[in-house]
């Protein structure tokens, strides 16, 4: 069974699935073995395949740190928090990818908004 780490130090993954409204952005950090990299590719595909099918889903796009490492972010797209944590409560698509996962997986999920910094960047 794969282990949870929170990404931030003042929040949780529970306490932001209260909040409401959107777009969202999941940032997921995955951690594994190198031996269980393509184990984790193969869950990671079907655990996409079956989220992409969910109302209010937008985009995703795997990341691998460079250089050999056994590091990746997963970049998603939800039209709202709702919206990603009704898919991500969905029985059917939990069973689906659930047993798939490397028992050496550490993942760190984290829901993200665009934030606004004058002269660089618009929300």
């Amino acid at each position: 069974m794969p282990q949870f780490e929170e990404l931030a130090r003042n929040v949780t993954l529970a306490e932001q699935l209260e909040e409401v409204g959107g777009p969202v952005v999941l940032v997921n950090v995955l951690r594994v073995d190198e031996a269980d990299v393509d184990q984790l590719l193969l869950a990671w595909s079907t655990d996409a395949a079956a989220l992409k099918r969910r109302p209010g889903f937008i985009s995703t796009q795997l990341y691998r740190g460079i250089a050999g490492s056994s590091t990746f972010l997963n970049h998603a797209v939800w039209e709202s928090v709702e919206a990603y944590k009704t898919s991500r409560l969905d029985s059917d698509v939990r069973a689906a990818a659930r047993d798939l996962y490397p028992a050496s997986l550490v993942a760190s999920p984290h829901l993200f908004r665009a934030e606004a910094v004058p002269g660089l960047c618009v929300a």
